[in-house]
This record gives C-alpha cells, structure tokens and sequence, in this order.
C-alpha cells in the first residue's frame, strides 16, 4: 500500500466503498463487492439483517468482518435519537466495533440530510467513543463544524442519494477537500465510472456508492468499472494535472530542430 487511505488511524489499500442494498441475492452482493475491491462495506443496519434476526440469513455470512471492515450506517433515521439509538445497537452486534457512518435524513423525497440534527447526533456518538464517518451536505462550513466535533471523516453528497446526476457542485467540494485535516469522501449521487474518477481527480479520498453499482444492468461489471476508475482518478490527481489554457494552444510535440 504505497498510497493508503487512512480511516481513524487504519490503513486500506481500497479508497472506493461500497454499500451493500438493492442486489437481487447475497451471490450478487459478494461477486459485486469482489470486483469492487473495496475493503469497506456500508451495512444499513434498519434494512439489513447482521444478527439482529436469529435464525434469518445474515449479511455477515457472505461478507465476514473478518474479511472486510463493516461499516453499519443509519440509513432510514430521521433524528438524531433514532441515529444514536441504531449505532448503539450495531455496536453491541459487532462486538464493539466501534467505525460507523452517521445519516440523518430530512425528508423521504429528497433524502437531503438535516444537518441541524446531524450535528446533534454526532456529537453524541463521538462523546460516546464511536469513530464516526459522517453524511452530511456539500456545506464547507457544516463540514468543518463535523470535523471539529471529532468525525474521523465527512462524506459530502455529490447529488441526491441514488440520483446517478454526479457531481453537482465542484466547487463547493474543492471548499471542503481544501479546508478539511480528515478524510474527504464523496457520498451519493455517483452514477457512472466518470462520476468517481472526477471526484477522485478533485482531491478527494475516497468515494462511497451503492446504488451506481446495484443499479447497474451489470452490477459485477460495473464494480469491476468503478474500481478503476476510482485508481485512476487517485492517480491523475497525484500526476497533476496540465494547466487549462484558455485560447491559447501549444503543439504536443516539440518546435525545435524542424526541417525548414
């Protein structure tokens, strides 16, 4: 791993995670997260079965803690009681494993987070000692107010959660990349290869997706696709990019020695 990304003091070799809704199968959901690459895996824990239904199939079956890192969220919480209260109980079902990702969604349509409870929530949860990835808008100011209350990274929206539009507002998320001492990672709105390679080339670290890949008409092939375009990106942005030079154009290959 000679360019890790770093997630509350571990390193992974992966900088692309992936959430593990809306697959027709567990088969489906292992074969997608294999050619993901990713080390990551986002579990809804309101959605998913891990333990909290003995006796019913479980997600951890298939994908193993002692294979990838399981990342519970709190996807389907609307305050920030129903957040805290749901974290707690992932904690107590994965042994006290304590990196989770906070959501606090402000309406069903939209699923744009409420930031005002967001705020609230995290705050416990870190109080609380939980690591805490958090979901949050593409507000470079509520992203540096997450930051300063303890989360290990902030997981600003692209566009809406499962909208496949991309990157909506680049600018504000090269505000948050630049402003930020933790870890940046695009959360919702990926809906192409393209999408993860540019948020990649922005400077981000990472790029959490679900939907992009389920929702694909090939989710393996598709997960094989985002993984590298999420190395490529990683790569151009370390490369450097060449300057935009606004009319003006320069031959690619070099003037000197020509034969007159």
């Amino acid at each position: 791993m000679n360019d890790p990304l770093m997630i509350a003091g571990k390193a992974y070799a992966s900088r692309l995670l992936v959430g593990t809704g809306k697959y027709k199968d567990f088969a489906q959901t292992r074969a997608a997260v294999d050619a993901s690459g990713a080390q990551i895996i986002t579990v809804a824990i309101r959605r998913t079965n891990i333990g909290q239904e003995p006796g019913q199939p479980s997600l951890l079956d298939v994908l193993p803690p002692s294979q990838y890192t399981i990342l519970p969220n709190t996807a389907g919480c609307y305050t920030a009681d129903d957040a805290v209260r749901t974290l707690r109980l992932a904690r107590e079902l994965l042994d006290g494993h304590p990196l989770v990702k906070l959501e606090v969604l402000g309406d069903k349509h939209t699923l744009f987070p409420d930031m005002p409870e967001t705020l609230k929530a995290a705050e416990i949860l870190v109080k609380d000692g939980f690591k805490v990835m958090v979901y949050c808008a593409d507000d470079p100011i509520q992203a540096k107010r997450l930051e300063d209350l303890g989360c290990v990274a902030v997981m600003p929206l692209a566009s809406l959660i499962g909208s496949g539009m991309g990157i909506l507002n680049p600018w504000n998320l090269g505000l948050i990349i630049e402003n930020a001492k933790v870890p940046v990672l695009v959360d919702a709105g990926v809906g192409t290869a393209s999408d993860a390679a540019i948020a990649m080339e922005l400077g981000c670290d990472g790029v959490l997706m679900n939907t992009a890949i389920a929702g694909a008409r090939d989710p393996v092939l598709m997960a094989s696709a985002m993984n590298k375009a999420v190395q490529a990106g990683r790569e151009a942005f370390l490369a450097g990019r060449m300057p935009r030079r606004l009319y003006c154009a320069t031959p690619s290959s070099p003037t000197g020695g020509m034969i007159a």
